[in-house]
């Protein structure tokens, strides 16, 4: 496929994902007055989910128009469309539940479409995205049974939930094409199930293998990837953990209204993963990672520190003085203390993070310091061009510097090199 062909079916593909997506909406708008009939989420959650996995085909058609031989934006953009067109047609569905027996034109069959095509999208995004990415092509060979496993998995869940007798998922109406006949055969093809949490499982060891084994961009390429997928995992992870506290890990129309806002940010927080494929595989801001991991590490650590500071605070407060968990005075007074200890925190947590995590920029940033507190006292020109020379190599490391002073009334320069390290680079 030329580029300008590759340009002009990439940019279709994502003006029809769109068109679907003002459609849901619009129908999403008018099922305003009915309650979800989804398990999953709040009712203006499924509008905002709409609204953010906008970006897997939008990513996608970036990155297919500008690198069309890069399997992952026609990933990207494919599985964006079937999150559109199932979206859509679920939004359409529900509106027979509020039309009595006068139904829409083909809503049951639109239901029956959302009802299958789910499974299709979030394989190819679980799987072959983290598979293939940054260039595409699989870490090796040994990983193509994977690859077919999760197409296996793929292909069974979606003809299960395609001919299975009985109550569609997430919607009360009774599946138009179910097989009563192939009953026993759907029963085993349902057990396609377990395959695609261990392929997930697999794509991940995948990327976590070809990230030990990277260097420069590709490193960076993984980072920003990896980095949106833990975001995703942690926030799906905490909404699991507390659906199986509270027991409504079997049945989620049982869930209560705090912890489908949690399901809200879950379905949005997806759009972190094209986002950051489209940011890696195109290089915009490329290496900005390390500065945007080094900040969430430590204001995620400063957040879930304070939260703990507060919830003791009060409790302490609680048991010493005779007041209530709702008293003004003590909301007024913890938060006061949580305001102050902020920067303190967060200073002190910024410092562990650095010797931890970064302890190069750690060190460098030490050394510059420590020179500027010389380069105060200092006022000797040659004391101050070893000790320049020798900062430049301590931080840098480069194959050569030089510095050169021009002098005020005159055009003579003198000029003083050093040598050593790895790489190249200069001072002037």
């Amino acid at each position: 496929m030329t580029g300008r062909v590759a340009t002009r079916v990439a940019w279709s593909l994502c003006a029809v994902s769109v068109a679907m997506a003002v459609a849901g909406l619009l129908f999403s708008f008018a099922n305003r007055s009915i309650p979800s009939p989804f398990d999953y989420g709040t009712k203006g959650g499924a509008a905002a989910g709409i609204v953010a996995l906008l970006a897997f085909p939008v990513v996608g058609a970036l990155i297919a128009s500008r690198q069309p031989d890069n399997s992952i934006g026609w990933i990207c953009l494919v599985s964006g469309m079937i999150m559109q067109l199932s979206s859509l047609s679920r939004e359409y569905a529900s509106l027979a539940l509020d039309t009595g027996p006068n139904l829409p034109p083909g809503a049951v069959a639109m239901g029956w479409v959302g009802n299958w095509t789910w499974p299709s999208s979030f394989g190819l995004s679980a799987t072959f995205l983290v598979l293939l990415f940054p260039d595409g092509r699989l870490p090796s060979k040994r990983w193509l049974p994977v690859a077919w496993l999760s197409a296996v998995g793929i292909v069974a869940v979606s003809v299960t939930l395609a001919f299975a007798p009985g109550r569609m998922e997430n919607l009360p109406l009774q599946n138009p094409f179910a097989l009563e006949s192939a009953k026993p055969l759907l029963d085993f093809l349902s057990l396609g199930i377990v395959l695609l949490p261990l392929t997930f499982a697999a794509s991940a060891v995948a990327m976590a293998g070809r990230f030990r084994r990277s260097r420069g961009r590709e490193r960076q390429q993984l980072k920003w990837f990896s980095s949106a997928a833990s975001v995703v995992a942690s926030l799906f992870l905490l909404q699991i953990t507390l659906s199986f506290l509270t027991g409504s890990i079997e049945d989620f129309r049982n869930t209560s209204f705090p912890q489908r806002v949690l399901q809200d940010v879950v379905t949005v927080s997806f759009a972190a993963i094209p986002i950051a494929t489209g940011i890696a595989i195109l290089r915009y801001r490329l290496y900005n990672i390390d500065r945007i991991i080094n900040k969430t590490l430590v204001y995620g650590v400063v957040t879930v520190l304070l939260a703990l500071g507060y919830a003791g605070g009060v409790l302490l407060a609680q048991a010493v003085l005779p007041v209530t968990d709702d008293s003004p005075a003590l909301v007024a007074i913890t938060t006061l203390a949580v305001v102050a200890l902020f920067r303190p925190l967060r200073n002190r947590v910024q410092g562990f993070v650095d010797r931890r995590f970064y302890r190069r920029r750690y060190d460098a940033a030490r050394t510059i310091e420590s020179f500027g507190s010389r380069l105060r006292q200092e006022t000797d020109l040659d004391s101050l061009r070893r000790e320049l020379l020798g900062l430049v190599n301590d931080t840098m490391q480069p194959a050569h510097a030089s510095v050169w002073l021009r002098g005020i009334s005159t055009e003579r320069s003198t000029s003083a090199g050093f040598s050593g390290g790895s790489g190249a680079g200069g001072v002037r």
